[in-house]
């Protein structure tokens, strides 16, 4: 089941939305992989951290 910014895991409610967002992106894109939804929510929750980290918001 894809997800989007209103109807996503659970897991994922206290994510900041820009986390969340990147998540959900991963997460669907994992599923066109044909992972299985727990697999693809916790890989795609540690690889939208790991972007968060890589790619902070600009202070301008």
């Amino acid at each position: 089941m894809p997800w989007n910014k209103k109807d996503y895991p659970l897991s994922m409610k206290n994510l900041e939305p820009r986390v969340r967002n990147k998540a959900i992106e991963i997460a669907n894109a994992l599923l066109e992989e044909h992972y299985e939804e727990g697999r693809a929510i916790s890989i795609a929750t540690a690889k939208a951290k790991e972007w968060n980290e890589r790619h902070p918001v600009s202070k301008s």
